[in-house]
């Protein structure tokens, strides 16, 4: 049975393995956890707050806003602009970077956050999420720079994401293994419930937006025909696994096992999901448990994004089914669009 261990007393007894921390990072993963507890609650009163719906407007991404991703954007934002410890943050919800208060420029950490991932599944009880990425600055000697963010995957301090749905999870890494805890609403604690998790090696699962299959590459079509053949050999027919939250998809897929398939197409040749606040850092999760990511057909963790809201195919799950994806569909062809 896992000790009962609350999150604060988690990330302080994993700071204290390390004789040169200062604790900048345990704060800031902190003030992360306490934003999510804020928009857990915004998720379960959206109903009947007013926050559920469309705004009008249209983001950076060309896509339709959200009251509730707004809202939680903006307490994102407040929550982390106390802690003091980041120098720039850049949000899915906001076109440039946002500024760390006066007297606090000297952070040494930058953040990427999707505030609330899954927004348009708010009110249908489908679960949601929150997606973050935590990177140093290139320089410790200077305020942070746009540039800050452009760096590869392998440089990422810490990352994770939270779920909420039936539960409200916190799963987080900062280079040691992966932990979930979940939130005990009584005492408003996020409690630890797994630690050192494991993404299994191979799992016969999963997941696609099949509706999309008629902008997809001849190599991705017959990919995922073979995923539905019976073969015993193989281990097929796959089951379908597919919920249409990023988050819950690829939280299925940590624990469980399988593959999560989000391809570049005819329609979003560049992919659709954002490299450095999704992609990545789910990524680093997933490669922390032992899984394995790639964008067609290199490793997202080696990509240097070319600017803060680039997009990205996304292929992640367990080792073995990537590597036969990999090969599946780049030996039969390029695989691209």
């Amino acid at each position: 049975m896992i000790p009962a261990r609350t999150l604060s007393r988690f990330i302080r007894g994993e700071e204290r393995k390390h004789w040169e921390a200062t604790g900048e990072l345990s704060d800031l993963l902190s003030s992360i956890a306490l934003g999510v507890k804020s928009i857990s609650a915004l998720v379960r009163t959206a109903g009947f707050k007013g926050l559920e719906g469309y705004t009008g407007r249209i983001n950076v991404q060309g896509e339709k806003t959200f009251k509730l991703d707004e809202e939680a954007d903006r307490t994102l934002v407040d929550v982390l602009a106390t802690s003091g410890h980041f120098g720039l943050l850049v949000s899915e919800e906001r076109d440039a970077e946002v500024e760390a208060p006066p007297g606090f420029e000297g952070g040494k950490y930058i953040v990427a956050f999707d505030p609330l991932d899954g927004a348009s599944n708010v009110g249908l009880n489908i679960p949601v999420g929150t997606i973050f990425t935590v990177l140093r600055k290139k320089e410790l000697n200077r305020p942070a720079l746009p540039s800050d963010f452009l760096q590869p995957g392998s440089e990422i301090v810490a990352a994770g994401y939270s779920v909420y749905g039936s539960r409200t999870t916190f799963v987080y890494s900062t280079g040691a293994g992966v932990h979930s805890f979940t939130l005990d609403p009584e005492i408003g604690e996020f409690m630890l419930t797994d630690e050192m998790i494991r993404c299994p090696p191979h799992a016969p699962s999963y997941s696609i937006n099949e509706g999309y299959s008629e902008r997809w590459t001849p190599e991705i079509a017959r990919f995922v025909a073979r995923l539905k053949t019976v073969n015993p050999e193989i281990d097929t027919p796959y089951s379908s696994r597919y919920v249409g939250s990023l988050v819950a998809d690829v939280d299925r897929v940590l624990r469980k096992g399988g593959l999560f398939l989000y391809p570049s197409d005819k329609q979003q040749p560049r992919g659709k999901l954002r490299l450095l606040y999704e992609c990545m850092p789910l990524a680093y999760i997933i490669e922390q448990a032992g899984g394995l990511a790639i964008s067609e057909p290199g490793p997202i963790l080696d990509i240097v994004p070319g600017n803060i809201h680039e997009r990205s195919p996304l292929i992640i799950g367990s080792r073995l089914d990537v590597e036969w994806y990999r090969r599946e569909v780049f030996a039969a062809g390029s695989g691209t669009i």
